[in-house]
């Protein structure tokens, strides 16, 4: 059973600069579902509401065995960083071109729910069709080395 989750568009769509792991405040059916590998990172983003990090769009699929009391499966939920990382984070995000995007779900070693974000800086147009050439001659070198 898998229970990381990554977010594979985020490392074509951006320039990763900076990484930070953050803890996310859970409810206990979104644990559940998250240990079940039944999230999903793609078009989630992180913003600042309030002085406090949020993970937005993120989505965590209901839990099965969940009775009334169930979650909403695109919830905000809160990011727990050190107050140094947030002023950080916040002072380069006012800056223009820079955002905070996740990058990889996972579940620590103590058993609670990790993410993996990261400060980036969005692509153009021509990085994108830099980055398909180089995997695909990358693939294509992979071939030649094979036979």
């Amino acid at each position: 059973m898998n229970t990381s989750v990554k977010n594979k568009k985020a490392y074509f769509e951006y320039h990763i600069l900076d990484k930070y792991t953050a803890g996310i405040q859970l409810l206990g059916t979104e644990i559940k579902s998250i240990r079940e590998g039944k999230a999903n990172l793609n078009d989630s983003f992180c913003a600042f509401l309030n002085d406090q990090l949020y993970v937005r769009n993120m989505h965590i699929a209901e839990y099965s065995h969940g009775s009334f009391y169930n979650h909403e499966s695109k919830r905000d939920r809160v990011l727990l960083l050190t107050k140094k990382e947030l002023k950080k984070l916040k002072d380069k995000t006012e800056e223009k071109g820079y955002t905070i995007v996740p990058l990889y779900l996972f579940i620590s070693e103590r058993g609670f729910a990790k993410l993996e974000i990261a400060l980036a800086q969005g692509k153009k147009a021509f990085d994108k069709r830099e980055t398909i050439k180089e995997r695909e001659s990358k693939i294509e070198l992979d071939r030649v080395m094979k036979r």
